[in-house]
């Protein structure tokens, strides 16, 4: 039997928001409701613009990424037990994963990757289920086409490239200097240095455009697209014709990409790992560019040995 603490320590933004509103501090430990689960977070990924949020939504507690273990559980809630590893992307309407503990809906809770551990899992929720409904879902991807990827390093672009790869598509990626070699390792037939060189100029004419970065990548995309092609992005509205898109949890997507990763077809890549009670500096540098992979808080002080 887990014994579940009544106050824990979590990061909180406070109105009016921005770097300057988190705090760390001690509040009570929530409750699972009905259809609910509690985690002991052991790691939880941030990602840039998180602290956007609405100031009568504030105070709350940002990170949608998760990794944990199974705290307690309502009485309706079948397939889950106390001890189970698993991982998420949590419902962005509810408070998020920057604490020791977490209330996620169990709908979406997956079983955690046996190969990593848990500061690996917690990069991958909703970075690689951006890379699966954007390749997959709007992209529509198919075995044999080609595939630009722009954003090839970070940490959405690295599982895009990996994902496309094992589809079976020629992916082509686009990164900055540093992060040239990264996509080369991850898969990528063809890499483009997109501080030296201009992709339109060098990328013979692809079937699918998957955009993580926006700006000129996105504007200068739909002139290397074959008849046909399609252009999907998750930085901003396109100008012309092309998809955008939030990307939302699935557990079933985050079951596949388990088993991917314990395949070994899938790697979680990690740029930097910061304790809880450092999350501003983690949030100051998940803004910044040229990063290859994920920002992650690390919850738990200890982690345990990652299976197989």
């Amino acid at each position: 039997m887990t014994t579940v603490p009544a106050s824990m320590n979590a990061i909180r933004l406070h109105p009016p928001g921005g770097l300057d509103g988190l705090v760390c501090e001690r509040i009570e430990t929530p409750s699972p409701g009905p259809g609910e689960a509690l985690v002991r977070v052991h790691a939880a990924a941030i990602t840039r613009g998180e602290l956007d949020w609405p100031a009568d939504r504030l105070p709350a507690i940002p990170s949608y990424e998760l990794s944990g273990v199974v705290a307690a559980t309502a009485s309706d809630v079948d397939g889950l037990a106390v001890g189970d590893d698993v991982y998420a992307l949590a419902d962005f309407e509810r408070d998020g994963a920057a604490a020791e503990y977490a209330v996620v809906a169990a709908a979406l809770l997956a079983p955690k990757p046996r190969s990593l551990d848990h500061v690996q899992t917690a990069a991958v929720p909703l970075a690689a289920l951006s890379a699966w409904q954007g390749l997959f879902d709007h992209g529509r991807l198919a075995p044999g086409e080609r595939v630009l990827i722009h954003g090839a390093a970070g940490g959405v672009g690295s599982f895009a490239v990996q994902l496309a790869r094992h589809r079976g598509a020629h992916v082509i990626g686009t990164a900055s200097t540093p992060g040239v070699e990264t996509v080369r390792e991850l898969g990528a037939d063809e890499v483009v240095d997109k501080t030296t060189s201009r992709f339109e100029r060098v990328v013979e004419p692809v079937d699918l455009v998957f955009d993580t970065a926006g700006g000129e990548l996105l504007e200068h995309s739909p002139a290397i697209l074959r008849e046909g092609g399609r252009l999907v992005t998750i930085a901003e509205e396109p100008s012309g014709a092309g998809v955008y898109f939030i990307v939302e949890p699935d557990r079933e997507q985050l079951v596949e990409i388990g088993r991917l990763a314990d395949a070994g077809a899938l790697r979680s890549l990690v740029d930097s790992v910061y304790p809880l009670a450092e999350a501003r500096p983690a949030f100051e540098h998940s803004m910044q560019p040229g990063k290859r992979g994920k920002v992650v808080l690390r919850v738990a002080d200890e982690e345990p040995e990652p299976e197989g």
